[in-house]
């Protein structure tokens, strides 16, 4: 996950309550309008549908909001306390949070309820970090890559030009054939200008 992204204390609060509002209430909406059709006769499954999208999507946002706010709140409480931002965060938030959900339904539930939000987290954070590790492979590769100089190029060659008209996409080949042509052209100008430059006077010997 990509701290630096997000946005600071306690401003991430509100808008991670807002936008996990979003997703509960479409996703959720979304769910129960197809479920509402299913479930309604034929001639009435797009209004039983809407009906119970417009009964059932408030809910699960709020529910969803709740979990956002909280997880937030806890997530900065920990930056405040371990004055860090690091994947620790995020699944202290996430066990501190299933506990506090269900702190009501008894410390066994609550216990639970912490230890998969941890490891939810704990997996979430994972997979992040993996794939920003593979991106940075690559990218670290593609920098550390020798530049291939087809055959019949001279060794001084400019290698720039061998990448734009080396390039393995139609885009590339016609804007690399363009720079080509311009760097020829004006190899070729400076040429005809040398011979067009007035000569040293030829010395006599008189």
């Amino acid at each position: 996950m990509a701290f630096h992204e997000r946005d600071l204390c306690p401003d991430r609060i509100v808008t991670d309550a807002g936008g996990a509002f979003g997703m509960g209430a479409g996703g959720g909406g979304l769910w129960h309008f197809l479920k509402g059709m299913y479930s309604s006769p034929k001639g009435e499954r797009f209004k039983g549908g809407a009906q119970a999208m417009r009964m059932n999507a408030p809910r699960i946002g709020g529910n969803f909001a709740a979990w956002g706010a909280m997880y937030s709140a806890c997530d900065c409480t920990a930056v405040y306390l371990r004055h860090k931002e690091d994947p620790w965060n995020s699944i202290i938030a996430g066990a501190a949070t299933g506990g506090l959900l269900n702190i009501r339904q008894g410390f066994r539930k609550a216990s639970r309820s912490a230890l998969y939000g941890g490891l939810l987290l704990a997996m979430i954070e994972g997979v992040g970090i993996f794939l920003n590790n593979n991106k940075l492979a690559i990218a670290s590769e593609q920098e550390d890559a020798p530049i291939h100089i087809p055959s019949g190029f001279p060794e001084d060659y400019p290698t720039d030009v061998v990448e734009d008209g080396g390039s393995s996409s139609w885009f590339g080949r016609i804007f690399g054939k363009k720079k080509q042509e311009e760097k020829c052209s004006e190899s070729k100008t400076a040429v005809l200008e040398s011979f067009d430059s007035p000569s040293l006077p030829i010395p006599t010997f008189d």
